[in-house]
Order: structure tokens, then C-alpha cells, then sequence
């Protein structure tokens, strides 16, 4: 009987683990379960774009050279260094969230920096994939980031409330680039 209750148990630590992990699976863009289709010839463009920082930006094509469809997004990736090793963090932007980030920048620039909140607070826009571009009020200044990696908290990347203004002349050029 006692080994029936340490089974039981060890099952429900088990489920449990498992749960934890799957609820942290990585979300995916459309372009991201696009490009991972079996059964398809992906041609895959990269086009470069400004750096924001140390986050490399391109507009990335798919293409099904079977099918013929297609698929555009953004990628921002930035190689994260520690102690022995390094690791790159990506993040993708697909084509129709794009005029949402820059609406989000827009109403970040034009009413939310101007504020002095007297609590903490933040502030985000979030694209399927779980990438983040936002700001928070702490210490009466405002700080602004991308996080490329919903998470992990080393995929952040720090910017001025100044780099909104280059991060939206990003996102014109990769509209027109789509």
C-alpha cells in the first residue's frame, strides 16, 4: 500500500513538471510555424536592416517552392554573452503585426512618456510570438526595452525612449522591404 501512494506520488509530481513545461513552450509567429511545415522546399531571404543597439533587425521571406505561398516577418536577434558561452535570442514579427508595434510606439511617444505615474508602471505591446517592445515608470524616469523572448530575461534589450523614434523608421523601411 505504501509503495501504491509513492507511485501516486511520483505521477502527480510528474504531470505536474510536465504541465510547467509545456505552459512554457515557446509561442510561435505565423511565419515561424510557416517555415517549420513538413513536406515543403523552404526558400528562406534575409534582408538586412538598421541595428537598434546590439539587435540585429532583417525582414525574413519564406517561400514554399512547392506550393508557391508565401510569408514575410521581421527578426531581431541579439547574441547574448555569459560567463562560458554564448547564446543568440530571436524573436520573430510577422507582417500584420507590424502597424501594431508602430501604433504602440506612436501612443507610447505621444501619452505615456510624458507621465509621471506616482505607482510603477508598465506599459507593452506583445506579438503572438511573445515578443515585447514597452517601457516602465520606476525611480520618476521612464526606461524603454524590446524583449525578444518571452521568457527569458536575458533576451531583453535596453533602449532610450530616444531609440522609439529609430525603432519606427526600422518598421517603415521593413514595411516597404515586405
Amino acid at each position: 500500500m505504501n509503495k501504491f501512494f509513492s507511485f501516486i506520488i511520483l505521477l502527480a509530481i510528474a504531470i505536474h513538471s510536465n504541465a510547467q513545461t509545456s505552459s512554457k513552450e515557446k509561442e510561435q509567429s505565423n511565419a515561424e510555424i510557416f517555415s517549420a511545415k513538413s513536406g515543403a522546399l523552404i526558400q528562406k531571404e534575409f534582408i538586412d536592416l538598421e541595428k537598434l543597439k546590439n539587435c540585429e533587425i532583417q525582414v525574413l521571406h519564406f517561400k514554399d517552392l512547392i506550393a508557391g505561398s508565401k510569408q514575410s516577418a521581421l527578426k531581431f536577434s541579439v547574441e547574448v554573452a555569459s560567463t562560458y558561452s554564448s547564446d543568440t535570442k530571436t524573436a520573430m514579427l510577422d507582417a500584420d503585426e507590424i502597424d501594431g508595434l508602430m501604433k504602440s510606439i506612436k501612443l507610447i511617444q505621444e501619452k505615456i512618456l510624458g507621465t509621471s505615474p506616482t505607482i510603477y508602471t508598465e506599459v507593452y505591446y506583445r506579438s503572438r510570438s511573445g515578443f515585447e517592445a514597452g517601457c516602465f515608470y520606476s525611480k520618476s524616469a521612464w526606461s524603454c526595452y524590446l524583449k525578444l523572448e518571452k521568457y527569458d530575461n536575458k533576451s531583453y534589450v535596453w533602449i532610450k525612449p530616444d531609440d522609439l523614434n529609430t525603432l519606427y523608421t526600422i518598421l517603415e523601411q521593413a514595411k516597404q522591404k515586405m
